[in-house]
């Protein structure tokens, strides 16, 4: 919790200030409300995870490319 509030503290002069409809602006911001302005930050720094795979249908046997049956191996009882 002390981290938290310390990292809410020196980030309080990079972000906007943007107050929902019934708050009033502010020039010292507090940690609550430099917390809710975290998202415009969080969306600058993005992230360093890879987009995801296209999901759906695989595209299937390439045209052309010869086909083998698979090798039957006999049973061993």
């Amino acid at each position: 919790m002390p981290m938290m509030t310390w990292e809410l503290w020196l980030a309080r002069d990079i972000v906007n200030d943007n107050p929902l409809p019934w708050q009033k602006q502010m020039t010292l911001m507090t940690p609550g409300r430099v917390a809710q302005a975290m998202p415009g930050i969080l969306v600058r720094v993005s992230t360093p995870a890879q987009p995801p795979k296209p999901r759906g249908k695989s595209p299937g046997w390439k045209t052309g490319q010869p086909r083998q049956r698979r090798i039957r191996y006999p049973i061993v009882k």
